[in-house]
């Protein structure tokens, strides 16, 4: 059960502290499948932080701004899925960075 808890805290994170939540779970917890988590996590958000603003750049010239909604969107729908797979027990990956780890 606190592994369970511990992944739904990595993925909230994402809506109020995307980078030192899942670093100190990395340090903290002993249990690999959190570490990798972790790590996901923070490669997910640095990776969607470069493409939006990529995107930002772009819009400039109109081209940027349907990749802008869709990181965008990303960002926020992404961890909720992981949310719920994580309440129900599944393991999840990241889109984009889940390969790399």
């Amino acid at each position: 059960m606190e592994n369970k808890g511990l992944k739904v805290l990595v993925h909230a994170s994402a809506f109020f502290m995307p980078f030192l939540v899942p670093f100190i779970m990395y340090l903290v917890v002993e249990d690999a499948e959190v570490k990798r988590l972790s790590i996901q996590a923070i490669l997910f958000q640095l990776v969607m932080g470069v493409l939006i603003t990529i995107s930002v750049v772009l819009s400039f010239i109109l081209i940027g701004i349907p990749f802008l909604i869709v990181f965008g969107l990303m960002t926020i729908i992404i961890p909720i899925i992981g949310i719920v797979k994580s309440l129900s027990g599944e393991t999840y990956n990241y889109p984009i960075v889940g390969r790399w780890i």
